[in-house]
């Protein structure tokens, strides 16, 4: 019967000591999920380059009241296909949320996956989740 004892307690504690010795971690936690979203940049840098660059071209064309008239009709096309460019450029991003290990859960956006999936270890570090 101490045989048995002995080799129970001595499972229990082969189990227990690698928990035990693992520090914790206030910024670690486990991904619970993963989303991609499509942010929209902004359509205002657009539309000023679109219309600088349809001013110039506008500008060398005519002459007198006639360039004058095509400057600003390429200013204002510029301008709209500028703005129309800059709205359909899209940028992926993925929100990914972490179940922290104090219970907390966390959500981080950021522009790279790098191979993250749900249910792996991750530290959050500077508004951004990476294995470790």
């Amino acid at each position: 019967m101490k045989k048995f004892h002995a080799l129970a307690m001595a499972g229990i504690l082969a189990w227990a000591m690698p928990i035990a010795s693992q520090a914790y971690c206030n910024n670690c936690g486990r991904v619970i999920k993963i989303e991609s979203v499509v942010g929209h940049r902004s359509s205002s840098g657009g539309a000023v380059a679109g219309a600088v660059i349809g001013g110039v071209v506008g500008n060398q064309f005519g002459s007198g009241d006639g360039k004058t008239a095509m400057t600003v009709a390429g200013t204002v096309g510029g301008a709209v296909a500028g703005k129309k460019i800059a709205e359909n450029s899209q940028k992926m991003k993925y929100r990914i949320t972490v179940r922290m290990e104090d219970g907390d859960v966390e959500t981080v956006v950021q522009s790279k996956l790098r191979n993250l999936h749900v249910g792996d270890s991750v530290r959050v570090h500077d508004g951004k989740a990476e294995h470790y």
